[in-house]
């Protein structure tokens, strides 16, 4: 600092600082960062459910169900539904996607797991869409949190599945995954509470998204916390 003054004062140096970027630039550069994350966020959740969906359905079309309440997938998909809190949010989020279809627990948690990262990504979607309120940014920053508890969540399913030999739903990656799926539903509460002590005028919009985003990992909540229960009652061994 004192080299910089005493050429200062022979005037022999200019310390102009370069102009900032425009605030316009800088906003629409942070968009487009959020944006871009959002997207690889949503293409690596899909990525990694995409592939545990396929593996599940191959675990259900080699297995030999028991009971005749297997044999009809719909009918097995409202018995899994049965146990949720939104049964009829359960099945319709599932059954457009459970194809080819399939009897199997673990694959109607993994259609669930997918169905609420769709929501989140489209929540994300929506807080980067809205005007800038600072309870807003708050906001995209728990959606992006509740995304990647998403992903870890189905990353950890789709490593117990490709380890050979290794049991899929072991005690401990159930406990992590409860642990994993109450975090991303806490982001999105913490989220409508931001956006009321702060009042917002997008809370409403806010509210309803996020309610429904709410069922859907609730639903899979219950599909886990029940999963033991669900393979018994379909007489199919838990992987």
């Amino acid at each position: 600092m004192d080299s910089i003054n005493v050429f200062k004062g022979y005037g022999k140096v200019s310390l102009e600082q370069p102009n900032p970027p425009p605030p316009n630039q800088c906003h629409r550069r942070r968009r487009f960062i959020v944006a871009s994350l959002a997207v690889f966020l949503t293409l690596a959740i899909g990525s990694l459910i995409a592939v545990l969906i396929r593996e599940s359905a191959t675990e259900s079309e080699e297995s030999e169900p028991s009971s005749q309440l297997a044999s009809n997938s719909a009918a097995s998909l409202k018995i899994v539904c049965a146990v949720t809190r939104y049964p009829e949010t359960c099945f319709s989020a599932i059954s457009p996607l459970n194809s080819p279809p399939s009897n199997s627990p673990l694959r109607f948690f993994n259609l669930s797991l997918h169905a609420s990262a769709a929501q989140v990504s489209s929540l994300i979607s929506l807080a980067n869409e809205t005007k800038a309120e600072a309870a807003v940014k708050d906001c995209a920053e728990l959606f992006d949190d509740a995304a990647s508890q998403l992903a870890r969540s189905a990353e950890s399913i789709s490593v117990g599945s490709s380890s050979s030999g290794e049991k899929v739903l072991t005690e401990m990656r159930i406990s992590d995954l409860q642990t994993w799926i109450s975090a991303a539903m806490t982001d999105q509460e913490t989220c409508v509470d931001g956006l009321e002590e702060m009042g917002s005028t997008a809370v409403d919009e806010f509210k309803v998204r996020v309610q429904k985003s709410q069922e859907y990992m609730s639903n899979t909540l219950a599909i886990l916390n029940n999963i033991q229960s669900l393979f018994a009652k379909f007489g199919l061994t838990m992987p």
